[in-house]
């Protein structure tokens, strides 16, 4: 990293900034994480605006840029250090305020502007900051483009031309508030309970789904960034127990649960159960390809297996593309293959035209799912997951591995499992009959159970899903084989949760 400073101790303050610090590991494979006041500072902020302006001129990208910041105590002022290194490089900022991640996509596209960067650390825990960056719209950056921020930042190889500008756009919000409700409004009467975490999403996705015609009851939709309740994760069971618990008290229809920038969404049926968002993938993938037929579907390693095995989806001609999780890769398949739409467990959907424009944006989902309830008015939520073919899946668990330790651990748990397989060694009692290894590595047994292993892409953890088709014994064999395996390795930390 850039040197640290001594603090120099003054009455109420802990450091004086003098010099920029960057935490390298929190350049990760698709975005910027870090804890701020810890690993990076605002002259760091400053040298990474410096970095990326930099970058951009590498590539030849006209040089003007999109940014926004979501609702934290500091992420203000570290969007301002960013546009104050982007403009020494020489790039006009177009400051859109307080927005959802998807807002700042969107305004690539409403701005005709070819690059991003969101100051926001999504669900992250208060004390987290980020930037998510891109210059190929509707893309976001990947491992290369990371790879090379870091070494320009790192070595402060910046191009500081000048030149740069700054402009705010006024009432943004409206603009993407207008594009997202500008339809005609659903025909079915549908009350949604819409939960937000008390963040950034709050201040945009009541008044959204609201326009559409839609009842909505609001939890947990006052800004409030120390997240006073739990984290704005879709995947996290607190708050899709707190917005089951509001479903069963007011007897909605369904149930969304919105992450801290609003680029994912979760969902609660009519009768409180959790649907995994893999599961409501393949739901959405049956109504849009009875309207599309021979759709591809691009879908992430950690989903469920239906989308390959559903006799629905199977009769429409789908193609399901498994792929490597994570929004940059994701958007980038969905965006090569041509295909509708791509899922990932986590609640990132990207929907291609007709429905999106390539990125991932909780909105855009929550309004394919209420559409879908319009389109199937003779039935629930709860009816349209259990017409699903029944299986056994975990939530998305994660156990704490050090950043500099993750991928090396990975590494030897792929080459333990392909050991395993050559040699006829079984996992879970059963044989090993596929090995998927794009991202990590899922290992799939004769009977159709299966277990992931991977690094998280942007926190100091593992990533474990498992699932079974047969019972719910199996996937607790699964797990128990999976993360047997797992703990052949120091350095593994407790599980955030299990099953």
């Amino acid at each position: 990293m850039f040197p640290i400073p001594k603090p120099v101790l003054v009455p109420n303050t802990y450091a004086y900034e003098s010099e920029p610090m960057v935490k390298p590991t929190g350049f990760r494979e698709y975005d910027a994480r870090w804890l701020f006041g810890k690993e990076i500072n605002l002259m760091g902020v400053q040298a990474l605006g410096m970095g990326l302006g930099t970058l951009l001129k590498e590539y030849g990208v006209r040089p003007e840029i999109v940014t926004g910041h979501d609702f934290r105590s500091y992420s203000a002022s570290i969007k301002m250090a960013l546009a104050s290194g982007l403009m020494a490089a020489g790039i006009k900022v177009h400051d859109i305020g307080l927005a959802v991640t998807p807002m700042a996509y969107f305004a690539q596209f409403a701005l005709d502007v070819p690059a991003v960067a969101m100051v926001t650390a999504s669900h992250n825990e208060n004390g987290w900051t980020g930037v998510k960056m891109g210059c190929d719209r509707p893309l976001t950056f990947g491992p290369g483009e990371m790879s090379r921020l870091k070494e320009i930042v790192l070595t402060a190889a910046f191009d500081l031309s000048g030149g740069g500008s700054y402009e705010f756009h006024e009432n943004f919000p409206a603009v993407y508030i207008k594009d997202l409700t500008d339809r005609p409004k659903l025909s079915r009467k549908i009350k949604a309970v819409v939960a937000c975490g008390n963040g950034t999403a709050g201040a945009f996705a009541p008044q959204v789904i609201e326009a559409l015609g839609v009842e909505v009851v609001r939890l947990d939709t006052e800004l409030d960034y120390t997240f006073p309740r739990y984290n704005p994760n879709p995947e996290d069971m607190e708050m899709l127990h707190a917005i089951r618990d509001e479903v069963l008290r007011t007897g909605a229809d369904v149930g969304f649960g919105f992450d801290g920038d609003g680029d994912r969404c979760g969902v609660i049926d009519n009768t409180g159960d959790e649907i995994f968002a893999d599961k409501v993938g393949v739901m959405l993938a049956r109504d849009i390809s009875a309207l599309h037929p021979g759709a591809t579907f691009v879908v992430d390693v950690k989903s469920t297996g239906l989308f390959a095995t559903d006799p629905v989806l199977i009769a429409n001609k789908v193609k399901a593309d498994y792929w490597k999780t994570g929004h940059s890769y994701m958007k980038r398949r969905v965006n090569e293959t041509g295909a509708i739409a791509g899922f990932e467990k986590s609640g990132h959907y990207f929907f291609n035209k007709p429905i999106g424009r390539g990125y991932d944006d909780g909105l855009i989902s929550a309004i394919a799912i209420l559409d879908m309830l319009d389109r199937n008015a003779s039935k629930t939520m709860a009816n349209l997951k259990d017409d699903l073919p029944k299986t056994w899946g975990s939530p998305t668990m994660s156990p704490h591995c050090a950043d500099e330790e993750k991928y090396g651990v990975i590494e030897k748990v792929v080459k333990r499992f392909e050991e395993m397989k050559a040699s006829g060694e079984k996992v879970g009692g059963h044989t090993i009959t596929d090995l998927v290894t794009v991202n990590g590595v899922r290992v799939v047994s004769d009977d159709g159970t299966w277990g992931l292993v991977r690094a998280s892409s942007n926190k100091p953890e593992l990533v474990v899903v498992v699932e079974s088709p047969v019972s719910e014994a199996r996937l607790h064999e699964m797990f128990k084989a999976v993360d047997g395996v797992l703990r052949e390795n120091p350095g593994i930390g407790a599980y955030n949760q299990t099953i």
